[in-house]
């Protein structure tokens, strides 16, 4: 029998996962409306780091300069467009900061610890830097399966 794939949690090049709900409900913010709760640290600052790279992404809407996440959202929410802009500029802000602080208040795992790879306890996303993006791969079946199911709900939700 192979010796099974260990993950150590302090490593940077992945990002750990529970599927679960957060306390608040979200319409702007991409990572609020995911079902990806994260486990641990370098997943938090990853998450942090990526939605400032969105938030600090600007783009002119009417006579307005927003963020990523709200135009993002203009684009995939069918609510959002039916808004004020300036009404959905002031929810990205407040999502912006509930999020942060549910990111604070989050129980994560040791550093220490570690983790079979092909397990289904935890989402666990492989992390590659490709010029200025860090692209996320899915690094185990049970992961490729939520994140395709989850893609298909998206897309049913736009037809």
């Amino acid at each position: 029998m192979a010796d099974e794939e260990i993950i150590n949690l302090d490593d940077i090049n992945y990002a750990v996962y529970k599927i679960g709900e957060w306390k608040n409900h979200y319409e702007i913010n991409q990572i609020g409306l995911s079902r990806e709760i994260p486990v641990t640290k370098n997943t938090i600052t990853h998450i942090r780091f990526s939605m400032d790279e969105i938030r600090n992404s600007q783009f002119s809407l009417s006579d307005k300069t927003v963020n990523g996440f709200v135009a993002i959202a203009m684009q995939l929410n069918p609510k959002v467009p039916e808004m004020e802009l300036d009404d959905v500029i002031e929810l990205e802000e407040k999502e912006y900061q509930n999020i942060l602080s549910e990111l604070d208040g989050l129980d994560v795992l040791s550093d220490d610890e570690s983790i079979p790879l092909d397990g289904e306890e935890y989402l666990i996303y492989k992390l590659e830097k490709d010029c200025h993006v860090t692209t996320s791969t899915p690094a185990n079946e049970f992961t490729q399966k939520f994140y395709e199911d989850e893609l298909k709900k998206i897309e049913d939700a736009l037809d």
